[in-house]
């Protein structure tokens, strides 16, 4: 068993943001033509506590990043006002051979990180020109969409502006005042309303601990592509005239997400207008519509933690780093 701490997991994917969209792509593909194993995520929630859950996230990725395991999520946003983080994860990887366990993960960079990527594979999909979008609206302040800004930034070439909004003005300052340092070369501006984020540019990230639908699209541009991360902002009306493109439709159809009770009322999924694996395979007639604005929502697939972890596993035993429990099981390791 190899334990491989936070700070070494950072040590090993900080700036590699274009190597980590080409592996969730990657991992999107293999999913799409049936070379993984994805059950549904379990939810576990408390009584008397709609904020707070940990997910657990099983699955199985074969070909070239073959690897099982699964990662054990929490979120509870009101660490925030205590001073942690919060979401905090473990991952578990096993070996795809024997089945024992392999690597122990502090998993919560490596999914910020593969939900950053996701994003950015499916703005530069989605766009209607990836080498000119010039400006992002981020709603929420949060891990997700620092690393969402770090990802655009490297995946689209004219980025140049980011206008922030969250519900805490004081924080979101203090993420322009981090973002900035991170990224000098991009200007900021903080917006006072939801609407200002959401028609300041052609492209939109959520990423908000939102529980229940708050806001609609009126505001955004004709044609604008909107990054729908946290799944649970949009009203489902609003959900149902955009086009709609997902990770994987069994998937995001759950959980009361913005598409699940666009279902609900609907009675079926006809608004979800493609798949992301499908568009990287070629597999979908999708066409964008420059007058529509298209809703990416993107459930978020263990596939894509267990690519990354594998890569952290891999690089960390080649360097000779973290810490080995050749007794954590009983008997030799695999």
């Amino acid at each position: 068993m190899l334990i491989i701490r936070g700070r070494e997991v950072r040590e090993i994917l900080d700036g590699r943001e274009n190597d980590l969209i080409d592996l969730v792509g990657q991992a999107y593909a293999a999913h799409a033509r049936g070379a993984s194993m994805l059950p549904h995520s379990v939810f576990l929630r408390f009584p008397d506590d709609a904020r707070n859950r940990i997910i657990g996230l099983p699955g199985y990725l074969g070909g070239e990043h073959e690897s099982a395991g699964m990662k054990w999520i929490a979120s509870f946003p009101g660490n925030l006002e205590a001073g942690l983080e919060r979401a905090s994860a473990v991952l578990v990887l096993n070996s795809p051979r024997t089945g024992r366990a392999q690597a122990l993960l502090e998993a919560s960079l490596i999914s910020a990180k593969r939900t950053a990527a996701s994003a950015a594979l499916g703005a530069a999909l989605l766009v209607p020109d990836p080498e000119r979008v010039s400006g992002v609206g981020l709603i929420g302040t949060g891990v997700i969409n620092a690393e969402i800004l770090a990802f655009l930034a490297a995946k689209l070439p004219a980025l140049a502006a980011a206008t922030v909004f969250d519900q805490d003005p004081e924080r979101a300052r203090e993420f322009v005042d981090k973002a900035a340092k991170r990224l000098p070369g991009l200007r900021f501006a903080v917006a006072a309303t939801i609407e200002e984020a959401l028609g300041a540019h052609e492209l939109v990230s959520f990423a908000t601990t939102a529980a229940t639908p708050h806001v609609g699209l009126e505001a955004c541009r004709p044609g604008a592509t909107v990054l729908h991360i946290s799944l649970r902002d949009l009203f489902p009306d609003a959900i149902r005239g955009a086009q709609n493109v997902v990770d994987d439709t069994n998937h995001v159809l759950r959980e009361r997400t913005s598409l699940d009770l666009a279902r609900q009322q609907t009675g079926d999924h006809a608004f979800v207008d493609a798949q992301i694996g499908d568009l990287l395979a070629g597999r979908s007639d999708f066409r964008r519509d420059p007058e529509r604005v298209a809703v990416y929502s993107p459930f978020g697939l263990g596939v894509l933690d267990l690519a990354l972890a594998r890569l952290v596993f891999d690089d960390a035993r080649e360097q000779g780093v973290g810490v080995a429990v050749p007794d954590f099981l009983d008997g030799e390791d695999s």
